[in-house]
Formats: C-alpha cells, sequence, structure tokens
C-alpha cells in the first residue's frame, strides 16, 4: 500500500505488477479507483455551469454519455485537471476529478462533493465485458463512453463505458454498503485485482497523460497534443483568452513518445538530447511489459517529429531513443 492523492492505494497485488499489467492486456483486471473524486451537479443551470468552466462542448453529446474534457488556469491555460463528466440524466452530471484536485474542482464548477458515498471499481481488458456480465450484465453491457446504470444487491449503481489503460471496460460507481460484495464478485468471475504500478505502466503504454506529468502546472492542452478537449465553438469558458493567444502564437513544444533502445526506463525529469544539445525533459518513463523496451513521455520542440533520433541522459549515461508515434501499444484514442 502506498499514499496517492490523499488516499492509501494498493501499489500491487501477491501476482505483482508484471502479471497484472499482462492480464489487463490478454484478459481482465479491476482496479479500485475510489480515489478518483465525484463532484455531482444537479438542477437547470448544470449544464451551463460546465459549459463556461470546462474546455470540452457538452453540445457533442447527450444524456446517457460520458466526455472527457479539461478545467484551465484562466491567466496562462495550464491544465488544472483533466477529467471525466458523467452525462447521468437530463439537469445530472457526475464529474470526476483526479484524487488531489476534487475540492478544487468542486469549488471551480460548484455541485456537491460526493466521492465518500461512493467506490469505484474499473474492470479493463479485452474479456472484462464477458466476465463482469456473470456480475451484472447490464453493467457489462454499457459501451464505450456510455453512461448507465444496474442494480445490484438492490442498489442502484452507476457506470460508464470509460478507463485508463487503452484497452476496453467500464469503470462502476457503487454505493458504499455494496462496494465490498461487487469487488468480491467481480475477483470471482476471474478477474484479476491490479494495483496502481500496473495501472501507470498500463496508461504509459497507452500514451494516456497523467496529472503531474504530463499535464498540470505550464502545461496547455496544445503542448499535451489534447487540442480536440477544447470546444472552439461554443462560447466563454474558463482560460479561453490565454489558450487562444498560444494557439495563434504557436506552441514552444509538444508532448511526444520515445522508444529506448534497451530496457532501463527514464525517469520524470531525465534530458532529452537533440543533434547534441539538450531538448527537453522526461515527464513519464518505464519499461513496457508488451514492448519489452523502455518507453517514455516527453516534452520537446514541435519541429522534432516522429522517426527523429535522440538520446536520453539517465544516471550519468546517455541512452539511444527514438521519437515514435503514440500510443506505444494498441489504437489511437478518438
Amino acid at each position: 500500500m502506498v499514499e496517492f492523492g490523499g488516499w492509501d492505494m494498493p501499489l500491487s497485488y501477491p501476482s505483482g505488477t508484471l502479471a497484472e499489467h499482462r492480464a489487463c492486456r490478454s484478459a481482465a483486471v479491476a482496479f479500485d479507483v475510489s480515489h478518483l473524486g465525484t463532484v455531482r451537479l444537479e438542477g437547470t443551470d448544470a449544464f451551463e455551469a460546465l459549459q463556461r468552466t470546462l474546455t470540452n462542448d457538452l453540445r457533442k453529446i447527450d444524456v446517457g454519455r460520458a466526455q472527457y474534457t479539461h478545467l484551465l488556469d484562466d491567466a496562462d491555460a495550464s491544465v488544472l485537471d483533466d477529467i471525466i463528466v458523467w452525462w447521468t440524466e437530463g439537469d445530472g452530471f457526475d464529474v470526476m476529478p483526479n484524487a488531489s484536485n476534487t475540492e478544487r474542482v468542486r469549488a471551480a464548477v460548484g455541485g456537491e462533493d460526493v466521492t465518500a458515498r461512493r467506490a469505484v471499481v474499473a474492470v479493463q481488458g479485452p474479456e472484462a465485458r464477458q466476465r463482469l456480465s456473470a456480475v451484472s450484465p447490464d453493467a457489462a453491457a454499457v459501451g464505450r463512453f456510455v453512461v448507465g446504470a444496474f442494480t445490484f444487491d438492490g442498489e442502484v449503481c452507476r457506470v460508464a463505458g470509460t478507463g485508463y489503460t487503452g484497452e476496453d471496460g467500464v469503470e462502476c460507481a457503487l454505493p458504499l454498503p455494496v462496494a465490498e460484495h461487487f469487488w468480491s464478485r467481480v475477483i470471482d468471475a476471474g478477474v484479476v485485482p491490479a494495483g496502481l504500478g500496473a495501472r501507470d505502466t498500463l496508461r504509459l503504454e497507452a500514451g494516456l497523460p497523467l496529472h503531474g506529468h504530463e499535464l498540470g502546472a505550464g502545461i496547455t492542452p496544445l503542448q499535451a497534443g489534447l487540442g480536440w478537449v477544447v470546444g472552439w465553438d461554443k462560447g466563454d469558458f474558463r482560460g479561453r483568452a490565454a489558450l487562444e493567444c498560444e494557439r495563434d502564437r504557436g506552441i514552444s513544444r509538444r508532448l511526444r513518445g520515445l522508444a529506448l533502445a534497451g530496457r532501463q526506463p527514464a525517469r520524470q525529469g531525465d534530458v532529452v538530447i537533440v543533434d547534441g544539445k539538450p531538448a527537453g525533459e522526461v515527464t513519464s518513463g518505464n519499461f513496457s511489459p508488451i514492448l519489452e523496451r523502455a518507453i517514455a513521455l516527453a516534452f520537446l520542440p514541435p519541429e522534432v517529429a516522429e522517426g527523429t533520433a535522440v538520446e536520453i541522459e539517465v544516471r550519468g549515461r546517455r541512452l539511444p531513443a527514438a521519437v515514435v508515434a503514440l500510443p506505444f501499444v494498441g489504437k489511437r484514442a478518438s
């Protein structure tokens, strides 16, 4: 167990991080992601409150859908948090911030923090739906970025076809009285329990950003390659003016994937060398259990293209690497 965002989180279970990672890519795993926040907005002004605060445009979706979006700093368009919004009913939304940012997001959008009243279990992997159907066919049937409901032990639960692994799956929000039984049933259905270690290596292989690494102070959606989460065609939103200025002048750096030649991983802060000169820093790095080589994410000048040979300074050594397309494993997210 480790501390993470104010929560005690399982780093791994007895099977170990590598086995948990491979189980997600080949079968199904379950993560306890109750550390994610839930801020509930209800009422006729909820839609507009989110529209004027968050970057994405809710008009792109409808009731019963989920959307990825950002909360920006108004001064410089830094990503204060990346968020999933579940549109649960006509005037009801569950906003899902990262663990340590829940109060910041609640203060920005309004609503009620209901994090302490529910647990969230993510079931992920190519066999996730098949195995989850033995516990709840209704939960297993919810499609990608669809939001629905199911009943378990007499309690109404919410579910969305979302996740953080690059694999298919769902995330189930459960009232606390039934959460432990639901988890036990999922594990009994042949789903492997997985911890924070595997969640991080899976998201890295999938090229997904982590707040505090690829998103955070001084990092904008455009620098992170996430311009598609910005609803330029809607009205004003927090940070829009600063982001428009960056869009018009052009970004100074861009998030890129790096594939190292060997197995030794680079870590956050390691310097990336291009043409013999420091050009950027690694934001995340680890060993990829699927590719069996080290991979990393880094911010580099926008002119450094895919296919460029670079070096990374790791513990006094320069390790060869190449700029590659993201994701490292799986299909590019749409």
